[in-house]
C-alpha cells in the first residue's frame, strides 16, 4: 500500500495561490513599466523642428536642384528649459522637390533645433545624406543659370501659381529661385509655434546686372498656418550657381523686435550650422 501524499501547503492568508504568481509578477512588471517609461515629445513639434530644419538647409544649399520636402519625422527628443527655451533632437526622411522617375527619393536627415522662448529664427544645426551627387547638382544649376541669362528681356511676371494652381513648366526656375530665397524667410520668422509655407509668388522682375548673378526682385505671399494669416513679403535675392545666396527681404505684417526685415549674406548666421552635404 502506497503512503498517502501530503497536501500541498495552504496559501498565505491574503495572497494569490501558487498557481497564480506567475501572471501576478507579471501585471505587477508590467504595471511598473508603464509607469516608468518616458513619454516623447508631441509630434507636432517634432514636425515643427523637421520644419526648421529644413527651410535652413534648403537656403544654405543655395541649389535649386537640391531643394528637398519632409517626407516623415522618425523619431526625436525634446528638453525644455522654461528660463530659455525648448531644444529637440531628431531624425526625418525627405524628399527631393521634383524627383526623376525610377530614382530614389528618400534621404535621411538628423538635426538639433532650438526654440528660444517666444522668439523666431530657431538656431539649427542639420546634417542630411546626399541624394544628388555635388558635379550633378551643380550641371544642373548652371543649366538654369544659363537659361536665365540668355533672356533678351529681364523677366516681369505675376503670379505663381496661376489662379488655377498650375505652374508653367517654363517659369518653374523662377518658381524654384523663389522657394530658395523664401526658405529663409520661413526660417527666421518660424517660431516653436508658428510655421510658415510659400502658398504665392505674386511678382517677380529680374535685373539685368554687369556681373554673372542673378539678381531679381520678388513678393511672395506666405501662409501661416496655425493663424490662417496670408503675408506678403518682398525679397530681393542674388544668386551664382556653387556661391551663397544673398537675401535682404521686408514683410508687411506689424513686427515685432524679434521679426524686424532681415539680412543674409552667405555664411554670416550663426550659431547655425550645415553638414555634410
Amino acid at each position: 500500500m502506497q503512503p498517502r501524499r501530503p497536501p500541498p501547503p495552504a496559501p498565505r492568508p491574503g495572497g494569490p495561490c501558487p498557481a497564480a504568481w506567475p501572471l501576478a509578477l507579471l501585471l505587477l512588471l508590467a504595471l511598473q513599466g508603464a509607469a516608468a517609461a518616458p513619454t516623447g515629445p508631441p509630434h507636432g513639434l517634432l514636425q515643427q523642428a523637421a520644419r526648421a530644419a529644413l527651410h535652413f538647409f534648403n537656403f544654405r544649399a543655395a541649389s535649386p536642384s537640391a531643394l528637398r520636402v519632409l517626407a516623415a519625422v522618425q523619431g526625436g527628443r525634446a528638453r525644455i528649459n522654461p528660463k530659455k527655451g525648448c531644444e529637440v533632437d531628431l531624425v526625418f526622411s525627405t524628399e527631393r522637390y521634383h524627383p526623376e522617375e525610377g530614382e530614389e527619393h528618400l534621404g535621411k536627415c538628423s538635426a538639433q533645433v532650438f526654440f528660444k522662448n517666444q522668439k523666431p529664427r530657431p538656431a539649427v544645426n542639420v546634417t542630411c545624406t546626399r541624394f544628388l551627387e555635388k558635379k550633378r547638382r551643380l550641371q544642373e544649376d548652371y543649366l538654369l543659370f544659363k537659361q536665365m541669362k540668355r533672356l533678351k528681356n529681364p523677366l516681369d511676371i505675376v503670379s505663381i501659381p496661376d489662379s488655377h494652381g498650375h505652374i508653367d513648366p517654363s517659369l518653374r526656375p523662377i518658381w524654384d529661385l523663389a522657394f530658395l530665397g523664401s526658405s529663409y524667410v520661413m526660417w527666421e520668422k518660424t517660431s516653436q509655434f508658428l510655421h510658415y509655407y510659400l502658398a504665392q509668388l505674386s511678382s517677380v522682375k529680374q535685373w539685368k546686372t554687369d556681373d554673372d548673378a542673378i539678381d531679381f526682385d520678388y513678393t511672395v505671399l506666405l501662409h501661416e498656418f496655425s493663424t490662417q494669416e496670408i503675408i506678403p513679403c518682398r525679397i530681393h535675392l542674388v544668386w551664382y550657381p556653387g556661391k551663397p545666396l544673398k537675401v535682404k527681404y521686408h514683410c508687411q505684417e506689424p513686427p515685432t523686435p524679434e521679426e524686424a526685415s532681415g539680412t543674409e549674406e552667405g555664411s554670416a548666421v550663426a550659431p547655425t550650422e550645415l553638414s555634410n552635404f
